[in-house]
């Protein structure tokens, strides 16, 4: 079971990378206007992706750390593939319906808009949601204490450090709109928070 866990992990991380692969190509193709670029943003990315894929990674290629390995469960494979799912559709979705809007960084691109439907009209950072439910697959896939929480807590500390300043950004950028915008919606988990 704990192989089928691992495997599930890495065909939904190559899937991730296919997902998002075009459109970071389609988005160098457009002018950036504005950024915020930060020691702390970089970290952020940097500690999410350490959570998301390094530490998980070195796990399933190298067995490192074993100690921290516990017996893997047939339940907790099924749901970490069908949160994988929901976290590669989510993540489709939320680069399809930003377009020429979207880009890894904290950047307005030319013409930018305030992209408030389909997923966004539920949520503000449906990006988020899906790396929420991508660490949630990680840790019901992989069958060790280390590599399979890491993605909790890389997320955690990336969405700390980044959500307020994606938020004044797009404060700063589209005024009453999105003050309008935030009053109507969640930030990443529909009519929660």
């Amino acid at each position: 079971m704990e192989l089928i866990g691992q495997v599930i992990w890495v065909i939904g991380l190559v899937g991730w990378y296919i997902i998002r692969f075009p459109f970071e190509r389609r988005a160098k193709r457009v002018q950036v206007v504005g950024r915020t670029r930060t020691a702390t943003e970089l970290a952020g990315l940097a500690i999410a992706g350490a959570g998301l894929m390094a530490i998980p990674l070195l796990w399933v290629v190298t067995g490192w750390p074993h100690r921290a390995d516990y017996p893997a469960q047939l339940w907790s494979v099924v749901l970490g593939a069908v949160a994988f799912a929901a976290a590669l559709w989510v993540f489709r979705a939320t680069h399809k319906e930003l377009g020429k809007n979207w880009s890894i960084t904290l950047e307005i691109r030319d013409a930018h808009k305030l992209v408030d439907s389909g997923l966004y009209g539920y949520v503000r950072h449906p990006m988020y949601t899906s790396f929420l439910l991508m660490a949630v697959a990680q840790a019901l896939l992989l069958s060790n204490w280390v590599a399979g929480l890491s993605g909790l807590v890389g997320f955690a500390i990336f969405y700390g450090l980044r959500v307020g300043k994606e938020e004044r950004m797009m404060l700063e950028t589209f005024g009453p709109e999105y003050r309008d915008y935030m009053a109507r919606t969640k930030r990443i988990i529909p009519y929660l928070y």
